[in-house]
């Protein structure tokens, strides 16, 4: 019971700090932008994670979105189509480490974020680099 209500307690849990709920976040506009331009590809979920958004179809996590960049999944088949347009890959800095870490995600072409069947082709291309790289680990 909270303020005299009843809650479901999977709804959200009370934070111990004053106006705070352990609420899941609402994606940013951008990501909203993104997962409405994939809306042909079929449902796709979001997740924050790092300081970034993961995106899945299903149960494969096939891109995620850094800094208003959409980076979606490669692998040695598909590299050569993003390096082609001059696509870069997600790159960060491993906090430990310091290290430069070069990801298997590369930038999607400016014109999908603005054309749903262009979009389709790239999210199809990043689901099938995502498949190919499950069926490896198993």
């Amino acid at each position: 019971m909270v303020n005299g209500a009843i809650v479901d307690r999977c709804a959200f849990a009370i934070s111990p700090f004053p106006d705070t709920e352990f609420m899941p976040k609402k994606p940013p506009e951008f990501v909203e932008h993104v997962i409405e331009t994939m809306r042909d590809f079929g449902p796709v979920r979001t997740k924050p994670m790092f300081g970034a958004w993961g995106l899945w179809h299903g149960e494969v996590f096939f891109a995620l979105v850094a800094d208003d960049t959409l980076y979606l999944k490669v692998d040695d088949e598909t590299r050569a189509t993003f390096t082609a347009r001059g696509l870069e890959p997600f790159v960060f800095q491993e906090s430990k480490s310091g290290e430069t870490i070069v990801t298997s995600y590369y930038q999607a072409p400016e014109e999908s974020l603005e054309n749903p069947r262009e979009m389709l082709e790239w999210a199809r291309l990043a689901y099938a680099a995502a498949l190919r790289k499950r069926k490896k680990k198993k």
